[in-house]
């Protein structure tokens, strides 16, 4: 059964900060606050977790369309070719907040994405998120939680996702309520910036 943590977001408790990366490093998924809605996460270098998340979404891992959560721009390049200077500044101005960009791959992906050509990156404008990914010292694969209920869509309160969830997951991060618009979704890997999904980020930003 998974954890239970509460953690605030202007002051995330160093302690369990640690203990939750320390799952992370052992093969654990978590679920966590980002700036949108909770998301299922799992250490980019650990297949098993992967394998796992993909499983407790019901699809193949090579076709899984998972985002690299990262601390800031910086971890960029370990995963995406380069990028030119109006791509970057498109980053740079969004970034922390709501949106996942979809950029061209390099060969460094892990073995279970070689065949993509593409990559989702995210930095969520969230302390707890962030905190976790520059401890970890590497991105955090991530994906949305997502109701079979179409009214509820979302879950955003952690107590019910906790109910939902603890036995699939190690732990659950009680960081507030989460909201239920997912990020926005923008391709820059071709000519052209396109909007794949309009969600909580401004679409406007390019």
């Amino acid at each position: 059964m998974a954890r239970f943590v509460k953690i605030y977001p202007q002051n995330p408790n160093e302690k369990e900060i640690s203990k939750i990366v320390e799952t992370l490093r052992d093969g654990g998924i978590i679920i966590y606050p980002t700036d949108t809605v909770y998301g299922l996460g799992c250490d980019i270098t650990k297949s098993r977790a992967l394998e796992r998340i993909a499983q407790i979404k019901g699809i193949k891992l090579e076709k899984a369309n998972f985002s690299f959560v990262c601390s800031d721009l910086s971890n960029l390049s370990d995963y995406v070719k380069q990028i030119d200077t109006s791509t970057f500044k498109i980053l740079k101005r969004s970034l922390p907040g709501p949106y996942t960009f979809i950029l061209p791959g390099n060969n460094n992906l892990p073995k279970e994405f070689k065949k993509k050509t593409t990559v989702g990156i995210r930095v969520p404008d969230n302390n707890i998120a962030l905190e976790i990914v520059r401890r970890l010292g590497n991105p955090i694969i991530s994906t949305s939680i997502h109701d079979e209920d179409e009214v509820l869509e979302y879950s955003t309160d952690p107590e019910l996702i906790f109910e939902k969830w603890q036995h699939l997951v190690d732990i659950v991060i009680d960081g507030g309520y989460g909201d239920n618009i997912p990020s926005t979704i923008i391709d820059l890997s071709g000519p052209e910036p396109v909007v794949v999904r309009e969600g909580k980020g401004d679409p406007d930003i390019l």
